[in-house]
C-alpha cells in the first residue's frame, strides 16, 4: 500500500456524503433506487395476479419462480463476458427502456383481459433476461463512476436505499394495489423505470475500449479467462468460495424461515411481517456501519464479522427449546431478533464484499468476475432450496436450520484461514 492508503481508509466512514456529491454516482444511485422501489411495488401485484387472478397451481407457481432465475444460470457467464466488451452505461439505459416497455405491455394485457399463465411466464422470463444484463453491467460500471477507495461507501449507500425500498415498497405496493388496481400499479412501475433510464443516460463517464481479441479467440475463451482469474486469484478465490458457501446456507434459511415461523411456531401473519420489518432495520444499520467497520478492521476482517455474525441467529433458532406454546411475545421477540441480526450481518459484509471485488479486479475482467460468482451463486441457491425441503422432511426444521448455521460457519472459516483475512479495499488491482 502507498503512504496515503491509511488516511484514505481511516477517513472512509466520514466521507459517505462525498460519494453522493459526485454527479455520476448521484445519477446512478438515484436510478438504482427508483428501480428498486418500482420493482418492490409491482412485485406485490405480480404475487396477487399469480394467486388470485390466474389461480396458478403449485407447479405453475414453481415454474414462474424458476423463470426469473433461469437466465442467470444459462446466460450469466456469456453476458458477463459481453459486458467486458460493451459499453456498460449504454446497456443500463437499454435494459431500463426495455423493462419499461415490458411493464407497459402488462398493463395492456390486463386491460384487454389477455393476461394468462403463459403470457405472464413470457413476461417474467424477459424481465429476468433484462435484469441479468442490468446486473451484469451495473457492478462493473461502478468502479468507473467512483474512486476505488470509495467503492465500499458507494455500495453501502446502494445497500441502504435498497433496504428501504425492500421495506417500504411492498407496503406501498399493497396500498396502491387496493387504491389503483393492478394495471395502474404496473403503469407506475413502467413510469419509474423510464425515469431511471433518463437518469442513467445522464451519467457522464469514460469507458475504456477493450483490446481486440487475438486471432482464433471467441467468447468461450473470454469466459474461461474470467473463471480462471476468479478461482486462481490469491484473495478472490477464497472470497468466491466463501460467498458460494454462504449462499448454500442462505438458500436453506430463506426457504424454511417463513414456513417454520408460520407453521411450526404458529405465529400470525402480522407477527411474521413485524419480524421481517426488524430485518429491514438490521439491514439498513448494517449498510450504514459497513464503511466504518471496513475502515476500522480492514475489508477482509469486516467480511469475516458479517460471515460470523450470521451464524448466531440460526444457531439460536435451532437450539432454543421454544414452540407454539411459548407465548406470542417471547416468540415474536425471538424471530424479530433473528431477522435483525441476520440482516445486520448481510448489511456489513455485502458492501465490503462487493466493494473489494470491484477494487481488486481490473476493469477488463470486472464483468466476468462478477458473472462467474453470480452464476455459481444462483446454481448453489437452486440446489440449496431443493436440499432444504429434503432435509426438513427427513430431519425436521430445527436440525435443518442448525445445518445451515454450520454451513455459515464454514463460510466464515474460509475467510479467517485464507489471505482474504488481511485484505483491504486499498489493495492494488491486478491480474493474478
Amino acid at each position: 500500500m502507498g503512504d496515503d492508503a491509511t488516511p484514505a481508509e481511516t477517513d472512509a466512514g466520514d466521507r459517505v456524503g462525498e460519494v453522493l456529491r459526485l454527479p455520476a454516482f448521484a445519477f446512478f444511485w438515484s436510478a438504482t433506487t427508483i428501480r428498486a422501489f418500482g420493482s418492490s411495488v409491482s412485485g406485490v401485484a405480480v404475487q396477487v395476479l399469480i394467486v388470485t387472478v390466474l389461480q396458478a397451481t403449485p407447479a405453475e407457481i414453481s415454474i414462474l419462480s424458476a423463470l426469473s432465475v433461469v437466465p442467470y444460470v444459462f446466460l450469466g457467464l456469456i453476458v458477463g463476458a459481453l459486458m467486458d466488451r460493451r459499453r456498460r452505461q449504454r446497456t443500463l439505459v437499454i435494459t431500463s427502456v426495455g423493462t419499461a416497455v415490458v411493464l407497459a405491455s402488462v398493463v395492456v394485457l390486463l386491460l384487454s383481459g389477455a393476461l394468462g399463465f403463459w403470457s405472464l411466464a413470457l413476461v417474467i422470463l424477459v424481465l429476468g433476461v433484462l435484469a441479468l444484463f442490468s446486473d451484469s453491467a451495473s457492478q462493473p460500471l461502478l468502479p468507473r463512476i467512483v474512486p476505488r477507495d470509495s467503492l465500499v461507501m458507494a455500495n453501502a449507500r446502494l445497500g441502504q436505499s435498497s433496504t428501504v425500498a425492500a421495506t417500504a415498497g411492498p407496503a406501498l405496493g399493497g396500498a396502491l394495489l387496493t387504491l389503483l388496481g393492478a394495471p395502474l400499479l404496473f403503469a407506475v412501475d413502467a413510469t419509474l423505470t423510464a425515469m431511471a433510464a433518463v437518469l442513467q443516460s445522464r451519467i457522464r463517464i469514460e469507458e475504456s475500449k477493450p483490446a481486440p481479441r487475438a486471432a482464433g479467440r471467441h467468447v468461450g475463451h473470454d469466459i474461461a479467462e474470467g473463471v480462471r482469474y476468479t478461482y486462481r486469484h490469491r484473495t478472490l478465490r477464497p472470497l468466491a468460495l466463501s460467498v458460494h458457501t454462504w449462499f448454500l446456507g442462505n438458500s436453506i434459511v430463506a426457504t424454511l424461515f417463513g414456513v417454520f415461523v408460520l407453521r411450526e411456531l404458529h405465529l400470525p401473519a402480522w407477527a411474521y411481517g413485524v419480524a421481517l420489518a426488524f430485518g429491514a432495520v438490521g439491514g439498513f444499520l448494517g449498510a450504514l456501519t459497513a464503511t466504518r467497520i471496513g475502515a476500522l478492521l480492514g475489508t477482509g476482517r469486516a467480511i469475516f464479522v458479517g460471515r460470523a455474525l450470521v451464524i448466531l441467529p440460526w444457531l439460536v433458532l435451532a437450539v432454543v427449546p421454544l414452540d407454539a406454546h411459548s407465548g406470542l411475545v417471547v416468540l415474536l421477540a425471538l424471530v424479530s431478533t433473528v431477522q435483525f441480526v441476520y440482516a445486520l450481518a448481510m448489511g456489513i459484509e455485502d458492501a465490503n464484499d462487493t466493494g473489494y471485488r470491484q477494487t481488486v479486479a481490473p476493469d477488463a475482467l470486472q464483468g466476468r468476475l462478477n458473472s462467474t460468482i453470480r452464476t455459481v451463486n444462483r446454481v448453489v441457491f437452486l440446489f440449496g432450496a431443493l436440499l432444504a425441503g429434503l432435509l426438513a422432511t427427513l430431519l425436521g426444521y430445527r436440525v435443518t436450520l442448525g445445518i445451515a448455521a454450520v454451513i455459515f460457519a464454514i463460510a466464515a472459516l474460509i475467510v479467517v484461514v485464507s489471505p482474504l483475512r488481511d485484505a483491504r479495499h486499498t489493495d492494488t488491482p491486478d491480474r493474478q
